[in-house]
């Protein structure tokens, strides 16, 4: 027999359903049937962003598919709490040419039984691309109002600034390993950036966390950090987090890692600083410019701070990229993020080009 902890999960079904119609048939009309009217807002104008983007380059959506795992709920006097994650399969087409997109997102639902009727009261996006600033207390423990249990921590962030992050000379150049004949060994200047390698990390652990590395909640720039390091990108370690590009773990209770390792605006800064030896890139200025094994970093406000970064792992037919990232785990997304809740249209991209050779 059905009861109250399953009733609720008709009304979860028939949202999923709407949102996956609408997106489909790119049909706002389907939407009405959420009562959030703000939740409602949100999806209706990222799928009209979405949609305008896909008419102007002729790619459409030839099939649509979503998986929904409930992560946790609480059930108290008629109404359910639940996490959700939100597996969206899409496949593209552009010139006959076919894609798959992937991307995973997260919400928090509420519903409320009226009688003997569930219906959804409210739907909310759970942290995504879009970061709020940190106040200094709480950079190093980030609290879950949800039971009160303590998260992944975010990577401590304070104001980066340019002069800080790179003044310091390091004298310790880390350098990539390989695996040769003799086991794993230093690589040298020299080393040629393995692009497909970058490319090939990020398709394998784009939705899983590789388990020799941390793994934040706020993840995307880790990721891409991880990224470039398996295409054979130097570490310059100097052992201080507001300088180099370097990651060694937690030493006890201590982060060992630099911010520009794990903190969007410190890669960006990062690859924005013309060096001569590691870790560097070319600032382009068109997505068209960009090869595989690149890095776009956004800049949602428009204002000097970048909030999220990705990886290019694939083109569409008319040679645009296509991205991995984390935090929303995607994997062959078109690259101007148009279809996320943090894009604006104040937002500024910035396209770098890895140097072909470290």
């Amino acid at each position: 027999m059905p009861g109250e902890d399953t009733d609720w999960k008709q009304a979860l079904f028939e949202y999923v359903n709407a949102i996956n119609e609408a997106a489909l048939g790119t049909d706002a009309r389907k939407l009405r049937a959420i009562p959030d009217r703000e939740h409602r807002e949100r999806l209706n104008e990222r799928m009209l962003l979405a949609s305008r983007r896909d008419a102007k380059t002729a790619i459409r959506t030839v099939r649509s598919e979503m998986r929904v795992r409930i992560e946790r709920y609480q059930s108290a006097r008629g109404e359910v709490a639940a996490d959700l994650s939100i597996h969206l399969v899409r496949m593209m087409e552009q010139r006959s040419v076919a894609w798959s997109e992937e991307r995973v997102e997260r919400e928090r639902l509420r519903f409320i039984r009226t009688g003997k009727i569930w219906r959804l009261d409210s739907a909310r996006p759970l942290p995504g691309e879009r970061t709020g600033e940190l106040a200094p207390e709480e950079l190093d423990e980030v609290h879950d109002p949800w039971d009160g249990e303590k998260r992944t921590p975010v990577p401590s962030a304070p104001y980066l600034s340019p002069n800080a992050l790179y003044g310091f000379k390091s004298k310790v150049y880390a350098g990539a390993y390989a695996l040769g004949d003799e086991g794993w060994g230093y690589v040298g200047r020299g080393t040629p950036y393995l692009r497909e390698e970058a490319v090939a990390y990020a398709e394998r652990w784009w939705n899983e966390p590789n388990p020799a590395y941390e793994n934040f909640e706020v993840n995307c720039t880790n990721y891409v950090s991880q990224c470039l390091f398996a295409g054979a990108a130097p570490m310059n370690y100097t052992g201080r987090r507001s300088s180099g590009w370097w990651y060694k773990g937690y030493s006890g209770k201590e982060e060992s890692w630099s911010f520009s390792w794990a903190v969007a605006a410190g890669l960006q800064q990062y690859l924005a600083t013309p060096r001569g030896l590691g870790l560097r890139a070319e600032a382009v200025y068109e997505p068209q410019q960009l090869k595989l094994g690149d890095v776009i970093c956004y800049d949602w406000e428009g204002n000097g701070r970048v909030g999220h970064n990705t990886i290019v792992t694939a083109f569409t037919p008319d040679g645009m990229p296509l991205v991995n990232a984390n935090t929303v785990s995607s994997r062959h997304r078109y690259w101007d993020y148009k279809d996320s809740y943090a894009w604006t249209d104040k937002t500024r991209y910035h396209f770098y080009r890895i140097a072909d050779e470290f």
